[in-house]
């Protein structure tokens, strides 16, 4: 009998259509088509992006020249402008602000073929360390209040370039999936003085039913109320908020962790389309207005990362109700991903 499943931290009802019953076989995955043309992020088109931002170089070779392991370099064509005042407004009953931000690609490496679960451990660590120097550098600006870290793979997934990468927005607001996000968290831990997702995830780790990939470090499972077929979301065991406190040694644990779990999905359903979703804690240097708010985020929040297999579509009861109907139980995709000979 199909179920319906409560998410605590989202606060959503999700349908287990456990009669329809998919097994990885049965999802017809959409590959990326392959672009034409000269690729920007590829060796020796460095003059094609704009200018680096950051950049892990061999040999101290020059800026915005090849020999490099990986550039973040502003996106040609950003959701946002990081030129100007926010200039906020009121229209009526309406409310506006410039379209201030910044958006950022980081090129995660100059293999144009290489997905990021074949980078080596030391490689896909590097990536990591741009991710928390950019995040660093952007809370500094008070303007932001979020900085969202994002891969999409697949043309299915949003990505218009198939040259490994990943992106980064920051925005003037608290986007609406991470406020929810913020509160459930901040209304468990004054209720019981712990952290939800601790809560959820011991609960997991004691289970077992729907656990991925578990280490002393890490733990990857597949969420109780799933909203798509073989859903992941990613955990570090000891408590943190904020991604960019990882050290170098959480770091390369999470190279290896995230390797395996993304070598498992490609495995398992094929080299799916999929999107890849950091949250953490927002920019500290955004001085909130309410009182108490965020006061406990170091003890009630805990930075995660989603990860979202591009296998069924969204249509018109999804949209029109905010139900997800999600075709695999997550017990069941779970174990199709543990049990599976790497």
């Amino acid at each position: 009998m199909p179920e319906l499943r409560h998410d605590p931290v989202q606060k959503r009802w999700v349908i287990i259509s456990t009669e329809r019953g998919k097994r990885p076989s049965d999802f017809a995955v959409e590959t990326s088509a392959p672009s034409g043309g000269k690729c920007p992020f590829c060796y020796g088109n460095e003059g094609m992006t704009p200018p680096e931002i950051l950049a892990f170089r061999n040999n101290g070779s020059a800026p915005n020249t090849p020999d490099w392991k990986v550039r973040v370099v502003s996106n040609k064509f950003p959701a946002l402008r990081i030129e100007g005042e926010l200039d906020r407004s009121g229209l009526g009953h309406y409310d506006r602000m410039n379209g201030i931000g910044a958006h950022e690609v980081v090129i995660e490496t100059p293999d144009h073929q290489k997905d990021i679960s074949d980078l080596t451990l030391e490689d896909l660590s590097s990536v990591f360390h741009a991710y928390k120097e950019r995040l660093i550098d952007l809370q500094k600006d008070p303007r932001f209040r979020y900085i969202l870290i994002f891969r999409n793979h697949g043309v299915v997934a949003g990505a218009s370039l198939e040259h490994p990468h990943s992106q980064l927005i920051a925005t003037p607001i608290t986007p609406r999936t991470v406020a929810i996000e913020l509160q459930s968290s901040k209304e468990h831990y004054s209720a019981k003085e712990r952290c939800l997702f601790c809560d959820l995830m011991e609960q997991e780790i004691q289970s077992h039913t729907r656990t991925v990939v578990i280490d002393d470090y890490f733990i990857t499972y597949c969420p109780y109320a799933s909203r798509f077929p073989f859903e992941m979301v990613l955990y570090p065991r000891k408590h943190s908020h904020d991604f960019a406190a990882l050290n170098d040694e959480e770091m390369f644990r999470l190279a290896r962790h995230l390797k395996e779990v993304l070598q498992r999905m490609r495995k398992c359903l094929n080299n799916p389309p999929y999107n890849f979703l950091i949250h953490t804690a927002p920019s500290y240097q955004y001085k909130p207005r309410r009182v108490g708010y965020w006061m406990t985020i170091e003890l009630d929040f805990h930075w995660h990362i989603e990860i979202l297999p591009r296998l069924t579509k969204t249509a018109g009861f999804e949209w029109g109700t905010g139900f997800y109907i999600n075709p695999t139980p997550p017990e069941e995709a779970a174990k199709f991903m543990r049990e599976l000979s790497l």
